[in-house]
């Protein structure tokens, strides 16, 4: 299959899942140490998926990863399915079940996007979601107690379809998906408190590396 075929058959494969893709050169991903720091301080997720720090890889490695790519794609997720609307007070403090729609809408469509291109002849495609996994009511990660320990990966439920946000390895998605002019802002919070978002027109974003 040539290039042209493929990129026709991932842009309508996302339009079907009400997303968008724009192609970026690897090299032109942004990845900095202070991404990852802002995981370990500042986000209640950390430690508590597998898909989150400590368990995935980090900025060197994705630096590295990223040097074996001449073709990736941004994938774009706006809004916020079956919500127009949102009441600030009525989010609960553990906001992640809440936005579970949103989170499976990504994981789905970037695994879907990299399993197409995979079964295309694109071995070595391999995609990134956005925030914490949402695919089981409790990570097997959160359930465990005491010390971290990375082998509790190989408990995963799910292990097939679990893909890392770019966040997560390090990635600056602000600075990455502003290369190609998409819309991307600090979500407003009421009274600045965490996760009490004021309004449903976010812009949310994936990666598919392809080769």
């Amino acid at each position: 299959m040539d290039d042209n075929t493929l990129e026709s058959e991932l842009k309508a494969l996302a339009e079907r899942k009400n997303a968008q893709i724009y192609e970026i050169d690897p090299h032109e991903i942004v990845v900095r140490e202070w991404v990852r720091w802002r995981c370990v301080f500042g986000c209640k997720g950390f430690a508590k998926h597998l898909s989150c720090p400590p368990y995935v890889p980090g900025p060197s490695e994705t630096r590295a990863l990223l040097k074996e790519y001449s073709k990736a794609y941004i994938v774009h997720f706006k809004g916020i399915p079956g919500m127009e609307d949102i009441d600030p007070t009525s989010i609960p403090e553990d906001w992640h079940p809440f936005l579970e729609r949103l989170i499976r809408w990504i994981g789905d469509t970037v695994y879907e996007l990299e399993q197409h291109a995979f079964y295309r002849g694109y071995y070595k495609s391999l995609a990134f979601a956005a925030y914490p996994c949402i695919y089981c009511e409790e990570c097997v990660a959160e359930q465990s107690e005491g010390v971290v320990d990375l082998s509790l990966k190989r408990n995963c439920r799910h292990a097939e379809k679990v893909r890392t946000s770019m966040e997560a390895v390090g990635v600056d998605v602000f600075a990455t998906v502003r290369k190609l002019n998409l819309p991307i802002e600090v979500i407003p919070c009421e009274n600045n408190a965490y996760g009490k978002i004021t309004h449903t027109d976010l812009n949310s974003y994936g990666l598919l590396l392809i080769y």
